[in-house]
């Protein structure tokens, strides 16, 4: 039996070995090109990378810094334009950059009608939106953005922010970040909690008189026991305690 098992493993080791010595490394490794071609990749690297650092020189800090949905664009079309002659055979150099000089002198001529038309950039670039005025959401701007409430609330507690009482305006900005404008310490009002589960456990019932926030648009309002009603401003019916509590900074 020993010797059954012994001869199983050696057979087993030599079918591996012959498989190992049949099976097409090079073609695993280098696909169709021969090995000088890593030279040749290493070159269109190089030269390619030159031409995305002078391409990115040439579009200026701000289509670096901060993209716009049509910086975006640019920026991929530049990746893309980069990246196949580095090392597809059959891409010339000459063609790619070709390519970057279109899309440079593009985003030059429409950053220049930018500059001259604020219709033009509004539609191209979209604008500014304003989330949250004087504690409480802007529903119908909030609608249009495609912005879940628990992104948005984990954006605000980054910023040290417990509860919307402690925000004066919240907007987007058309580069998709939030700029956030505060109340002053002695003029933070009550408003929508926004920790961790807060929202948990709404009411409908009110026991005890306490300021309350509407869980959908943090309308605030101070409420007696009883009925909690209708929110004035969405009219929803869910209700959760509020508070004052100042930002920590």
């Amino acid at each position: 039996m020993a010797h059954y098992l012994n001869f199983k493993e050696q057979n087993n080791s030599d079918m591996l070995s012959i498989f190992l010595l049949k099976f097409d490394w090079k073609e695993l490794l280098l696909g169709q090109e021969e090995w000088s071609f890593l030279f040749e990749v290493a070159l269109r690297t190089f030269i390619m990378f030159l031409t995305i650092i002078i391409g990115l020189r040439i579009l200026g800090k701000r289509g670096v810094k901060q993209l716009s949905l049509f910086e975006l664009v640019v920026i991929i079309g530049l990746g893309s334009a980069a990246g196949d002659p580095m090392f597809y055979r059959e891409v010339g150099i000459v063609s790619s950059i070709l390519v970057f000089v279109l899309i440079i002198l593009i985003y030059k001529i429409i950053t220049f009608l930018i500059a001259k038309s604020k219709k033009f950039e509004t539609l191209l670039e979209g604008k500014s939106i304003c989330l949250i005025e004087n504690g409480e959401f802007s529903i119908e701007n909030f609608k249009k953005e495609n912005l879940g409430s628990d992104e948005f609330f984990a954006e605000l507690r980054l910023r040290g922010i417990s509860q919307l009482g402690q925000i004066e305006q919240a907007i987007e900005e058309v580069s998709g970040e939030i700029s956030v404008f505060y109340f002053e310490d002695e003029k933070v009002k009550y408003g929508l909690p926004i920790m961790p589960g807060s929202l948990q456990d709404s009411l409908k019932i009110i026991k005890e008189k306490a300021h309350y926030s509407c869980t959908f648009c943090g309308y605030t309002e101070e409420k007696n026991p009883g009925d909690a009603g209708n929110c004035p401003k969405c009219k929803k019916q869910e209700w959760i305690p509020s508070n004052n509590r100042k930002r920590v900074t």
